[in-house]
């Protein structure tokens, strides 16, 4: 009996093609930056994936996946370092899901946590994604995930229950066919920054308080502008209280050097709103800076874009075509 070699570091993670990034995404990029230069890393652009609850927006898709390229580029995903593809360009997802579908019990999707609560949340907008395809998604996800023998995966901890379904299906499988096929992947958990949004709320685009990552200047200072401070503070010489302002959390992430006088001075009531937000638009504009121009030197570049996601495309059909034949031999097929 053929047992697969899965002795390897190979990690996988994507995105959903849904717009432009904000500075919430950013730490996670960060972390796939480091790990890039430790691993065999693919980062794959989840077009399927956005279908999923955007079916009926499927137009808005291909520019989606530009600017989702383009924020990655310009955030240190390096193209000599990993394979950056659109999934649905690499067809074994595809199979690798429909064969998959075959040996998945139905009692599995429909006891994974987040799949009621989704469909709760969009019936409030008036939207039914009681489909087949939004049912199915964990598996698609776990298909993404086992097509590269992956041995981890970036998430956070709200994806955790994908990932132990994707560890049972892969113990499934190896069962039922009896070969090795599949590792059991681990999920590669980071400290992740948990930025709020403008208004303190999570960063959400569906909120409208985030910024655009590599954003202009312009839109650093008007957004700035419209963050949440102490409500306490009418006059600016009155004593704040740092620790409920929006405005003083931003400082403590990008401006490590200068936060703590910051905060004795809106404590003692000696620098106010409008000239601490101006120092943090002044800092967030210096940490932007070097993301703005990569994102504009890659946007000036289409066919350097285009030459990357074919690259990746390339090399993961080429390991992702390994691992279907191994399954199709494991299935007699």
């Amino acid at each position: 009996m053929l047992t697969e070699n899965i002795t390897n570091k190979t990690i996988l993670s994507g995105m959903r093609p849904t717009g432009r990034l904000h500075l919430g995404h950013y730490s996670v990029l960060e972390n796939w930056a480091k790990l890039q230069n430790d691993y065999d890393a693919y980062f794959f652009i989840a077009d399927y994936h956005a279908l999923t609850t955007g079916f009926d927006k499927s137009a808005e898709v291909k520019q989606h996946i530009r600017d989702l390229a383009l924020d990655w580029l310009a955030s240190g995903i390096d193209p000599e370092k990993s394979a950056i593809f659109v999934q649905s360009q690499v067809r074994e997802h595809a199979e690798m899901h429909l064969l998959f579908s075959m040996l998945t019990p139905l009692s599995w999707l429909e006891r994974v946590p987040t799949y009621k609560d989704q469909v709760n949340q969009f019936a409030k907008t008036g939207k039914d994604i009681t489909t087949y395809g939004f049912l199915g998604y964990p598996l698609l996800m776990a298909a993404d995930i086992l097509l590269y023998r992956s041995v981890g995966v970036p998430v956070g901890e709200d994806q955790l229950p994908h990932i132990e379904f994707c560890r049972e299906l892969a113990r499934r499988f190896n069962h039922i066919y009896q070969r090795e096929v599949f590792p059991e992947p681990q999920a590669l958990m980071a400290k992740i920054k948990l930025l709020p949004g403008l208004d303190g709320r999570k960063m959400s685009k569906s909120y409208d308080n985030y910024i655009t990552l590599g954003a202009s200047p312009e839109e650093i200072s008007q957004r700035v502008r419209q963050m949440v401070t102490d409500p306490a503070r009418i006059r600016k010489d009155d004593p704040g209280h740092p620790e409920i302002c929006n405005v003083y959390t931003y400082h403590k992430f990008y401006n490590e050097e200068e936060h703590e006088e910051i905060k004795c001075c809106c404590q003692a009531g000696g620098i106010g709103c409008v000239a601490c937000k101006k120092r943090l638009m002044a800092k967030l504009d210096e940490y932007m800076a070097p993301i703005r121009e990569r994102r504009e030197h890659f946007a000036a570049n289409p066919k350097l874009v285009d030459e990357i996601l074919e690259d990746g495309r390339v090399r993961a059909s080429k390991k992702a075509g390994e691992t279907l034949a191994a399954v199709r031999d494991a299935m007699g097929m």
